[in-house]
């Protein structure tokens, strides 16, 4: 008991150090750079002989950075230039990641990151320091008095609980997928499954990923390049859509009987895109990108958000008219209709909170007639300048207007909700169904903040689970983009799975990265060398 109040307190006083430099106004990196750290209470994994090539104390100085700024290991990968800022020679790749995390370091020392990195992020939070790095306050447990003596006391799992339940839960995800391609076709489906796993995993293109596949599983055993994607294009996108609507209702089949889902959860709609370079000519399922000078494929997902599990419900492709094409205008409210409908299929939803995007009587009254409530942001026009322009004169934080929504398909009453912004000075406007007064407004309004999530799980699909390609057929873009949401889904129940065998908290956080699910899905499929 008294090595781990020693162990706390030095990772307390790391943490505080951090906090002393960032007030001064020291840059993150330079002060994660300058830190020293007390390591008497932390033992080695590895013993002197081990041929790691990587320091102790970089290691434990690079994996306070992940926790700190909630990064993936691939992600961390990119970044070679801050060997410096870990004292190392090089960014480690993301197996040797994970075999730090999992062998080389002890509950003590996965203990001291812990309680370090979170005490920073919460101290940045509450003092409102300006570091970009930082991950959201909402990742991070809030404090407690139990917070310090379990912070050594995560449960860790074996090796043996992580491949069952990974298998477990990729044999749920894959099932309903059925290109229709002849039985006696030289390679099941379940096949390209597997390829398309590992180029996601190694973050390649289909040509070198599946020569590194053959690789692996012998040259028999996996298909071509070339063959996997005429075998992605056999995919018909309505039929792939109902595939990933099966694969989710398998999955939620198994996490129905936790109480949080026999309740109206609250989801969230949010539009991705997915760069594209090449020439635009005949590419209808290409759209421009906010800024008028890019290009992009774009999706809209449905996702569950709060303290519950962040799994994505619905994807929906998004198609724009451009000047390359003949596409009629956008009907947003079409492809919201198509989401919650989906998503209403699997659990009961209460809320939808979508970004000003989606700010249309349209998709309110698309939403009420699905007997859903919303709460939108709204953009800022002459009226809503005008009204907040009133509430500064007349010393006004807060106020509330009563408006109609009268579009073809039906009328109903709504609120705009003129509350503070949460991004600084200013105020923001929202709508809403509800009828909420002026003093429930500003705390109404916060349910907004969850939509973080969704930002976080777009991040772990691209970074993690996106497989490259530079294919102009829509059949290909729309299969990887909806197999990644796919992957992320199944990370997800997997670290559902695992916190339900031990009892543990369902949280936001998860106890299993994506970087490691992702290495766990395809080891489970591919043998090891």
């Amino acid at each position: 008991m008294e090595q781990r109040g020693r162990r706390l307190t030095d990772a307390f006083v790391a943490a505080l150090g951090l906090r002393e430099h960032l007030r001064e106004g020291t840059d993150f990196c330079t002060a994660l750079t300058d830190l020293t750290l007390q390591i008497e209470t932390l033992e080695d994994g590895y013993p002197e002989w081990h041929p790691a090539s990587y320091p102790f104390v970089g290691m434990l100085k690079l994996f306070l950075y992940l926790e700190i700024t909630g990064d993936s290991y691939r992600s961390l990968t990119r970044h070679p230039e801050l060997t410096d800022v870990f004292g190392l020679k090089r960014i480690p790749d993301e197996s040797v990641l994970s075999r730090t995390w999992r062998n080389r370091f002890d509950d003590g020392v996965r203990g001291y990151i812990t309680a370090s990195a979170h005490l920073l992020v919460k101290e940045i939070h509450n003092e409102d320091l300006s570091v970009p790095e930082v991950r959201p306050l909402e990742e991070v447990k809030q404090p407690s008095e139990e917070d310090a003596d379990s912070a050594e006391d995560a449960t860790e799992f074996s090796d043996e609980e992580i491949y069952r339940t990974t298998r477990l839960a990729r044999e749920h995800g894959f099932g309903p997928f059925d290109s229709g391609r002849a039985q006696n076709a030289t390679y099941e489906d379940t096949r390209f499954f597997e390829l398309q796993t590992f180029i996601g995993m190694v973050n390649c293109g289909t040509p070198q990923g599946a020569v590194r596949f053959k690789f692996r599983r012998g040259t028999e055993y996996g298909p071509h390049g070339d063959t996997h994607l005429r075998a992605v294009k056999q995919f018909n996108p309505e039929d792939l859509l109902e595939g990933f609507q099966q694969a989710t209702e398998r999955l939620l089949s198994v996490i129905q009987s936790e109480s949080s889902f026999r309740r109206p959860v609250t989801v969230a709609i949010d539009i991705t895109t997915i760069r594209y370079f090449g020439n635009v000519e005949g590419m209808p399922m290409v759209s421009g990108t906010k800024d008028g000078k890019g290009r992009a494929f774009k999706f809209a997902t449905l996702s569950i958000v709060g303290w519950n599990i962040p799994l994505i419900l619905a994807v929906e492709p998004v198609r724009e008219s451009s000047s390359w094409d003949e596409n009629p205008p956008n009907r947003i409210h079409r492809v919201v209709r198509r989401l919650v409908r989906r998503a209403q299929e699997h659990v009961p939803i209460e809320m939808v909170l979508c970004d000003r995007e989606f700010d249309s009587m349209q998709v309110s009254q698309t939403l009420l007639n699905l007997d859903v409530n919303y709460l939108i942001p709204k953009r800022i026009h002459s009226t809503e300048r005008e009204n907040i322009e009133t509430m500064d004169e007349d010393g006004q934080e807060v106020a509330v207007e009563s408006a109609t929504v009268h579009v073809d398909h039906g009328s109903h009453a709504m609120q705009f909700l003129y509350v503070p912004s949460t991004k600084g000075e200013g105020t923001a406007v929202f709508a809403t169904n509800l009828s909420v007064g002026s003093k429930e407004a500003e705390t109404f309004c916060r349910r907004y903040s969850r939509r973080w999530q969704i930002e976080n799980g777009y991040k772990s699909i691209k970074n993690d689970f996106l497989a490259k390609t530079s294919s102009k057929d829509y059949r290909v873009r729309l299969f990887y983009f909806v197999f990644a949401v796919l992957l992320h889904n199944i990370w997800r129940l997997t670290d559902f799975l695992l916190k339900a065998g031990v009892g543990g908290e369902m949280d936001y956080a998860p106890v299993l990265t994506a970087g490691e699910c992702v290495e766990l899905v395809c080891s489970a499929l591919i043998p090891p060398d």
